[in-house]
């Protein structure tokens, strides 16, 4: 008796029919698990945040209620006991100082927003910070740059606040500055630009030429738009400008998106050179003329030097808010090289605010 054989052709056809709506539904639901586990996620985040935030609060309050804070530690030590007793692992007297140290330095405030977008553990780093408007730097940055806890260990360390034009402004402006940030208005150039760029990827021999150098930066392009900081994109190397018949040709060409502004890139061996502010303003306006888009603000110059000469510089770059110029370092320093460097110029911020007035 001949049996009933299935017609493979319709079996495959009708196979093809349905695979297209289950992938469609595999990909609508992962989505919506996804989605609700990111939400849960940010909510467990911001809630053990609180949590800890809390119960470091209310230590610190209760010990300096009762006048005892000089017996702090010995306080703490039994308290991690107990609380290990009762509740478990999550309350060594490490973790309990961390969680004092975290109430310390931020408000029950400031702690519902900022536990929405960071962790425990990155306030855990920003509480090591003591300047409170470097706190707030790195929290700001942090938070819109979505920093590992990694990277902004890798920042702080690299001195980054320290290495940006907005830190040798008197205190007032850097608030003013610091709030438009938080706010999203227009980002001010002193928070885009450093006067110290650390550039110790590139390999570079003890003896080298400008040509060498710009080789270097586009082989390692990737690090050094990290060493420029978010939102720079790469345009051109060597741009050619034609002015009366003579070609000028610059660096490199980047464009910055929330500046939204070109960005003239000059390298240059050596000290800055009061020649080297006249060349810019050149390109600067060369790329006004012609390359400017609609919506786009005017360009801005860099000019990147080997050596630093603040002085020099604060002195002849006062009124120049359309370019900058900073020092490129091949090697990373110590700290202290950083911080000298940031004091004189502070120094020459002050000096110059006194003769103004």
């Amino acid at each position: 008796m001949k049996k009933n054989v299935p017609n493979t052709d319709t079996a495959s056809k009708n196979k093809v029919d349905f695979l297209p709506t289950v992938n469609h539904l595999v990909e609508k639901i992962s989505a919506l698990v996804n989605a609700t586990r990111s939400k849960v996620a940010i909510y467990l985040n911001a809630e053990t945040t609180l949590l800890y935030w809390s119960i470091g609060h209310y230590i610190a309050v209760e010990l300096k209620q009762k006048n005892q804070l000089e017996y702090g530690k010995q306080i703490l030590v039994t308290l991690s006991q107990e609380l290990t007793k009762n509740l478990g692992k999550g309350f060594s007297y490490s973790a309990l100082t961390r969680m004092i140290k975290v109430a310390e330095n931020f408000t029950e405030e400031n702690i519902a927003t900022v536990s929405q977008q960071l962790s425990w553990s990155h306030l855990i780093e920003l509480a090591t910070i003591s300047d409170e408007l470097k706190r707030e730097y790195y929290l700001l940055l942090s938070a819109q740059n979505q920093w590992s806890v990694r990277e902004l260990r890798e920042q702080i360390d690299k001195m980054l606040f320290e290495r940006t034009a907005l830190a040798k402004m008197p205190e007032a402006e850097i608030k003013n500055q610091l709030q438009n940030l938080k706010s999203q208005n227009d980002l001010h150039p002193d928070l885009v630009f450093k006067n110290t760029y650390v550039l110790d990827f590139l390999n570079l021999p003890q003896f080298y030429a400008e040509s060498d150098l710009e080789n270097a930066i586009l082989s390692g392009l990737e690090n050094f738009i990290m060493e420029l900081g978010n939102g720079f994109a790469f345009l051109e190397r060597q741009k050619r400008i034609s002015i009366d018949g003579d070609d000028y040709h610059l660096d490199l060409l980047f464009y910055h998106r929330k500046l939204r502004r070109l960005i003239a890139i000059d390298l240059k061996l050596g000290k800055f050179k009061p020649a080297y502010k006249g060349q810019m303003e050149l390109y600067l306006r060369w790329l006004e003329k012609h390359e400017l888009q609609p919506g786009e603000e005017k360009p801005i110059g860099l000019l990147l030097c080997s050596e630093g000469n603040t002085e020099h510089i604060e002195l002849l770059m006062l009124n120049e808010p359309d370019i900058k110029v900073a020092q490129y370092l091949t090697e990373l320093p110590n700290k202290q090289w950083f911080a000298d460097k940031l004091h004189k110029a502070k120094e020459l911020v002050k000096q110059n605010l006194c003769t103004d007035e």
